[in-house]
């Protein structure tokens, strides 16, 4: 199938996000979305559910899983609060910051090892949205006595042990894995749109102790996953503890059902921030996830709309 005929199949039947001012259209966002449950099934879908693209941030619960699965958390004294950051994309608030700092401190780790990038107009590395990711692969470094310097590396044991677990709950061969480096330094994965609903599916799930750590920390300390205001924290608070979320950049969104094993992904083709969570919200309105009036603040908070702007979404989730 060559490229034109794969974009024309990709949009058929896909979701649009219309953004009008007044009554006019101003913009369109094509999106899809997929449904997928532990056993690798499709249960629902929007457009192709094949979509292929990189899941970047909404990777991190599944980049935690060594720091717990290695005893790291134990050994450096760490509670839920520095877990909750470790799957979170922060915003940098001084909480945020003492928490990652916190992480390094017990284990007795320099901040200048953090290979996350220097945010701009910052003050420190532990500000980067990803530091509390970084934190806790240096954590597991040094309790694994694996190399502090190479931490981002493929080929180094960490990344090789994430790729290990991603594959064993996708059930392919880990060589069929393909990562590139996400804007922070560490490897992101290329994955469809069912595969990543069937990861949050079994993070949701919750029957292996390492995922119901991870889903309990990001619950309790939904602050921390992202931050008053912002879009994964908000539904967090909304779901009663039994709803998790994480985002990532270029259009992608993750949520799972916890207790159900159902995991959903969404992807914006050309990347819209505002266009995911107006997808996601029109997605929880229809799958009943969460309560109408806890939908109605979500969408108040989240989507930041400007006087004369709202959104419309064309399109349903759909049984295969």
């Amino acid at each position: 199938m060559n490229i034109q005929s794969k974009l024309e199949s990709n949009n058929l039947n896909s979701m649009k996000v219309l953004v009008k001012r007044g009554s006019s259209i101003e913009s369109i966002h094509r999106a899809h979305a997929s449904i997928c449950d532990t056993k690798g099934r499709t249960l629902m879908k929007a457009g192709s559910s094949e979509y292929e693209t990189f899941i970047r941030s909404a990777l991190k619960p599944f980049q935690a899983l060594p720091f717990i699965t290695s005893g790291t958390s134990e050994k450096f004294n760490l509670d839920n609060r520095t877990l909750a950051l470790a799957c979170g994309s922060h915003c940098g608030s001084a909480n945020q910051a003492r928490t990652a700092f916190k992480l390094l401190w017990n284990a007795d780790i320099d901040i200048e090892k953090l290979k996350c990038p220097f945010p701009q107009d910052k003050e420190s590395r532990l500000q980067h949205n990803c530091s509390g990711k970084h934190s806790a692969f240096l954590a597991t470094c040094k309790k694994m006595n694996w190399d502090l310097d190479s931490y981002l590396m493929g080929h180094h044991p960490l990344q090789k042990e994430i790729f290990r677990r991603v594959s064993d709950l996708l059930k392919i061969p880990v060589e069929e894995l393909i990562a590139e480096r996400d804007d922070c330094g560490a490897p992101t994965l290329l994955l469809r749109l069912s595969q990543m609903a069937i990861l949050y599916a079994h993070l949701s799930r919750s029957d292996q102790p390492e995922f119901e750590k991870i889903t309990r920390a990001m619950t309790e300390h939904p602050d921390l996953v992202a931050g008053e205001g912002y879009f994964d924290s908000e539904l967090i608070k909304r779901g009663h503890k039994r709803i998790i979320s994480k985002g990532g950049s270029e259009g992608i969104q993750c949520i799972g059902l916890l207790g159900e094993g159902v995991g959903l992904s969404i992807k914006v083709e050309d990347g819209s921030k505002r266009a995911k969570h107006a997808v996601a919200i029109h997605l929880l309105r229809q799958l009943e996830w969460i309560t109408p009036s806890a939908i109605e603040e979500l969408d108040e908070i989240t989507l930041q709309k400007k006087p004369g702007i709202y959104f419309e979404v064309e399109g349903k989730l759909k049984i295969p």
